[in-house]
């Protein structure tokens, strides 16, 4: 017989467990979607996986009464488990999340040894800690964020007044590559520091600013992402940026914006500096005259893209310049166009960036060629627009062999631009591989040429690729998405 004593503690180590369980499941949603609540309870991709992870559980817990740790331990516990182990993004244990942990089991101990000392509480409540934790780290972060900021604002401030130049960089598509051209040309005469990966966010930016930016940088290169109206905004606060690049714009995120109008207020954003000396703007976000303004988009003549890279002409200065670059796809023409111009106005000669723009390096995971025991992998994961997406496609066309395209299709997009790719597909592939759920059913309804295959978890795609390409065949990845989408 178990004894009333083994009882109570085995209720309350299962409590303590199954709170923490349900903090872990809630802090991981929270931190896929920038620990916005609104976004996991409104937007989230999956919504199914509340109802059996969060709700059913919760419910559970209030009905089940004794019973309930045999549902947790032999039910719930596995299957949380079981879930963790197959994300292809599973919780970083950041500062962050440590504070919320640590703030978590602080208040579900306290409220237990409240319960316990009053001996009025029936049960021991999973609500009110959970619900305090959120409040209590939304105050927390919120006053570590202000010193952050202040200390970012005060540290680039001061590098400023040292002589360091601002360039931010926004657009819809291709905003990370601009960025990192512009770097790599730049760094030919002056020390450079750009934003890394795709850190894009205010909160990114001042982490970057805190702890990498060096004192003797000159030119400081800031990409800027935006989700809804003000995020850039908030960012050119931040910075100030003496140089603004918005680069081609379109419907990428169209899901939050709803308008491509809103799409394009939210871009412009990025000039609203204090320290804004010239922006310059691709022709597609605006022609409204502007005296700080430079568009471009329109001095890039004769590409020429194959698998090996791209060809073309600059009519700029009223000369016509040859440009050559191992990047791939000719849409990387008007990004590097861009970066040309920011180096142009800080100095560099047409040689120099020649040199420079021969040279310049991939970026990862953006249209990155990739030669693997006879076959070509072209790595376009990070990039999840249809106009990118279509121009990928466009360069697996000049392969002779087979053609393999690895995709969840698009994500934060409407159906009618997914059955403009699906169109793209059908016309051009061999195999498709079509992986999560998310737009599984659009796709596999839709494409009629190639073969489908419908890949719900990612964990098994080696074995997939294995099995069914050979030697001779180009495989796209063409938009990676994690699999919470």
């Amino acid at each position: 017989m178990i004894s009333d004593d083994m009882m109570s503690v085995l209720e309350f180590l299962t409590h303590l467990f199954f709170t923490f369980t349900l903090g872990w499941y809630l802090i991981t949603n929270l931190q896929w979607y920038n620990y916005k609540l609104e976004r996991v309870v409104l937007k989230h991709h999956k919504v199914w996986w509340h109802i059996i992870y969060f709700i059913i559980p919760y419910f559970a817990y209030q009905l089940t009464d004794d019973f309930f740790s045999i549902f947790f331990y032999f039910a719930y516990l596995p299957a949380i488990i079981l879930w963790q182990r197959r994300l292809d993004k599973p919780l970083v244990l950041t500062w962050r999340v440590r504070r919320y942990f640590f703030l978590l089991v602080t208040l579900t101990l306290f409220q237990d040894f409240l319960c316990y000392q009053s001996n009025s509480c029936v049960g021991y409540g999973v609500f009110l800690p959970l619900a305090l934790t959120i409040f209590g780290s939304f105050i927390i972060e919120k006053y570590l964020y202000l010193i952050y900021k202040k200390q970012a604002t005060t540290k680039l401030n001061k590098m400023v007044d040292n002589g360091m130049k601002i360039v931010a960089v926004t657009g819809s598509f291709g905003k990370t590559s601009t960025k990192n051209f512009i770097a790599q040309i730049l760094s030919k005469k002056y020390i450079v520091h750009a934003t890394p990966r795709s850190v894009n966010t205010e909160g990114g930016i001042m982490k970057d600013i805190n702890e990498e930016l060096q004192e003797n940088t000159q030119i400081y290169i800031v990409e800027a992402g935006a989700r809804e109206r003000g995020d850039i905004y908030n960012i050119a606060q931040l910075i100030h940026p003496h140089y603004a690049v918005v680069g081609v714009v379109g419907q990428a995120h169209i899901e939050y914006f709803k308008t491509l109008e809103n799409i394009v207020r939210t871009k412009l954003e990025l000039m609203q500096s204090n320290r804004l000396v010239k922006a310059f703007i691709h022709k597609s976000v605006t022609n409204e005259p502007h005296e700080k303004v430079i568009f471009f988009g329109d001095e890039i003549l004769n590409i020429e893209a194959n698998l090996d890279g791209i060809k073309f002409n600059l009519n700029i200065d009223n000369q016509n310049i040859e440009f050559k670059s191992n990047i791939l796809g000719d849409f990387q023409a008007t990004n590097i166009l861009a970066a040309i111009l920011v180096a142009k106005e800080f100095g560099l000669s047409f040689e120099q960036i020649q040199d420079s723009v021969a040279h310049l390096n991939p970026i990862p995971h953006r249209l990155e060629r990739i030669n693997a025991g006879g076959k070509i992998i072209l790595d376009d994961g990070f990039n999840g627009n249809l106009d990118g997406m279509l121009q990928a496609i466009s360069l697996v066309k000049l392969h002779k062999g087979r053609k393999i395209i690895v995709t969840p299709g698009l994500v934060e997009s409407s159906a009618d631009l997914n059955l403009k790719l699906i169109n793209a597909i059908d016309n051009n592939f061999d195999l498709a591989i079509i992986t999560g759920n998310l737009n599984a059913n659009m796709f596999e309804k839709h494409l009629k040429k190639p073969k489908v295959i419908i890949l719900p978890n990612k964990k098994e795609l080696e074995n997939i690729l294995s099995e069914y390409t050979k030697f001779g065949d180009i495989i796209l990845f063409a938009n990676d998405a994690p699999n919470f989408i």
